[in-house]
């Protein structure tokens, strides 16, 4: 499992790009808690500190889908670089000016957000280039990327509180912030991101979403986000009645445990048949294992199904990963990655606002409830939009096909051979 992983690493330009990617995403990782953090240092209360972690959440919902169309129709180095210094100097801006002008430190982290790039779009266009185009390589590196997003959003706010107890809270923004720069760096100077061209697209106001089968993926991750977000704010009522803080932090890790558990299973093997198909199995799933949470058992056994319910969240994604490159109209393949990004942080944001008053009105067990439903709705929609998933648009190469146009020279991105395959990557 581990050794597939390292072979694909072992292809020229893949860890750097991975590395690259994942710290440049770091100031976004990490925003909500630094925020937050931030705010309280500063004087501010939880209801400031929330509202600003929840705009900054809503600015980059937005930004990403439009960051992402810029760079199919702009390139990667045109679009990452300078959307991450901007990002960046938001951060700085809320450092420097602090809370005490509230429309100061909206604005701050309203330019932070919409700002942030699109790198996790950008790395998933650059794979089949990378890995020379072969389709069962670029389902493994999309499995390896969902683990490393689990691997990353464990370490972040690690080091968000390893930065404000060396420091404090306003140069952990800044620090933070200066290191996400750096890894969009080393992203766009390297050779595949800088030959990256995107297909050509036809010109459309809705872009990535005039792609049917797009919306219908979309919407059923939307829900998995609001199952995801439910999950957090229940697991903190399940807390405070089972031993606090701690039990939180147990029920957090064996969520992103199970999730990197599942990763790593699902990418150590090769899968055949449609991914839409296998994505419904996968939903099935994982709406199935969060129906025993809400029997809030003891701590012990609730960490245990926790860890269940995180196992198929990672493979879900990663096969995500690879119907949205399926159905994405040509020419629009980061937008489209980006906007799947949106509606999954969308979803969760629901979810984090839709528990609380379930714990409230029904106590834990129905804070854990809308977990059960949000992946049920997930399932549904699916199920709902068979027929639409099972067509792949016209004009668009198989998983995995390398339709980007790198390696090619202006004007010429995005010519495919017969078999609608691109030339890799020299030098792969």
């Amino acid at each position: 499992m581990a050794a597939g992983y390292a072979e694909l690493l072992k292809t020229r330009h893949a860890a750097r790009l991975l590395a690259g990617t994942l710290i440049g995403r770091l100031p976004n990782a990490t925003a909500p808690i630094a925020i937050v953090l931030f705010t309280r240092a500063a004087g501010g209360g939880y209801s400031l500190a929330g509202a600003l972690a929840a705009v900054y959440g809503v600015a980059n919902a937005v930004g990403q889908p439009l960051l992402g169309r810029a760079v199919d129709l702009y390139g990667q180095p045109r679009v990452q670089l300078p959307a991450a210094v901007v990002s960046a100097l938001g951060m700085v801006w809320l450092a420097l000016a602090g809370t005490g002008s509230v429309a100061v430190a909206f604005a701050a982290v309203v330019v932070a957000g919409l700002f942030t790039p699109p790198l996790e779009g950008g790395l998933r266009a650059l794979w089949p280039s990378v890995l020379g185009g072969r389709e069962e390589r670029v389902h493994a590196a999309y499995a390896m990327d969902a683990v490393a997003q689990e691997v990353m959003f464990t370490v972040g706010p690690l080091l968000v509180t390893l930065f404000v107890s060396l420091w404090d809270p306003a140069v952990a923004l800044v620090l933070l912030n200066a290191i996400g720069v750096l890894g969009a760096l080393s992203v766009v100077v390297s050779e595949p991101s800088r030959a990256w061209r995107s297909a050509p697209r036809e010109a459309h106001w809705l872009g990535a979403l005039r792609s049917r089968g797009l919306l219908a993926l979309l919407g059923a991750f939307f829900f998995v986000g609001t199952a995801l977000g439910s999950i957090t704010v229940a697991g903190v009522a399940y807390a405070d009645g089972h031993g606090g803080q701690a039990v939180y932090g147990r029920l957090m890790a064996a969520l992103g445990l199970g999730a990197l558990v599942g990763g790593v299973l699902y990418g150590a093997r090769r899968w055949t048949g449609a991914p839409e198909r296998r994505l419904r199995l996968l939903v099935a799933l994982l709406a199935v294992c969060y129906l025993p949470l809400t029997l809030v058992p003891g701590a012990v056994a609730m960490t245990a199904l926790t860890a269940l319910a995180g196992v198929f969240l990672a493979p879900a994604i990663a096969c995500a990963f690879i119907v949205v490159d399926r159905h994405a109209p040509a020419g629009t393949v980061t937008e489209a990655f980006s906007w799947l990004v949106t509606f999954f942080g969308v979803g969760a944001a629901i979810g984090t606002a839709a528990a609380g008053p379930a714990v409230e009105l029904g106590g834990t067990a129905a804070g854990f409830g809308v977990a059960s439903v949000a992946g049920g709705a997930a399932l549904l929609v699916l199920m709902a939009t068979q027929r639409v998933l099972a067509s792949v648009g016209p004009g668009r190469a198989p998983a995995g096909a390398v339709a980007d146009g790198v390696g090619q020279v202006p004007g010429q991105a995005g010519a495919a051979r017969a078999d609608g395959v691109s030339e890799p990557f020299a030098g792969n």
